[in-house]
């Protein structure tokens, strides 16, 4: 949904990152085939996001990490990979960016992360940043920067979908299934259809958000 009033910042309580990352995926890939929705997926990926993807009747867009180069997200191959996906038909709604990597463990830095929401910004995509990693950096001379402080520095409007969890680096814990989702520069319309759909589950998972 389009209007013109924005929400700068709203958080979400998630079952671990994954319940946001399939709540963002729900929203972003119409049911209908004719639509044809594309979301870019950085390979090697975490099966997280095909497999979901799959689920939503939505289309894998794969862009392809720079072993030569750590690991790095090359904003040449993101061209690549839209050109080609729109060539076929293809509508690319998003991009999602794991950082730090998994399976990789590239952690990207500021200038390239400035360059991708740039990328965005051109390409009128919205950015899907799954950060649940950033406790666990231990390359010499390696530091995590969020996509949202990036897009702050630049006052960019990207629509940012940002993820995070207490099962890595924060507490360890994968069963309790505790996370979050923030969204950062979307319409309000758009922050009620994530309420709405939010809303859906019968009831809150208590420990998870209690450990959260």
């Amino acid at each position: 949904p389009q209007d013109t009033v924005r929400v700068r910042q709203v958080v979400f309580l998630t079952d671990g990152a994954s319940a946001g990352v399939r709540l963002m995926m729900q929203c972003m890939t119409r049911p209908k085939p004719e639509f044809n929705d594309g979301l870019l997926v950085p390979i090697p990926q975490y099966p997280l996001y095909s497999a979901t993807l799959r689920l939503c009747n939505g289309s894998m867009v794969p862009y392809y990490l720079d072993e030569a180069n750590d690991w790095g997200l090359s904003v040449n191959e993101l061209a690549r990979a839209v050109g080609e996906a729109r060539a076929a038909g293809k509508t690319v709604r998003g991009l999602a960016v794991i950082n730090p990597g998994n399976p990789t463990g590239q952690c990207l830095s500021e200038e390239n992360m400035r360059d991708v929401v740039k990328f965005c910004e051109r390409e009128g995509i919205a950015l899907m940043a799954d950060e649940v990693y950033q406790q666990n950096v231990y390359a010499e001379g390696k530091a995590f920067s969020s996509f949202k402080k990036v897009v702050c520095d630049l006052g960019s409007g990207v629509e940012l979908f940002s993820f995070h969890s207490i099962s890595k680096g924060f507490y360890g814990e994968c069963g309790r299934r505790g996370g979050y989702m923030e969204a950062h520069n979307v319409s309000e319309s758009f922050r009620a259809l994530l309420f709405k759909l939010s809303s859906v589950n019968l009831c809150s998972n208590l420990n998870g958000q209690i450990c959260m």
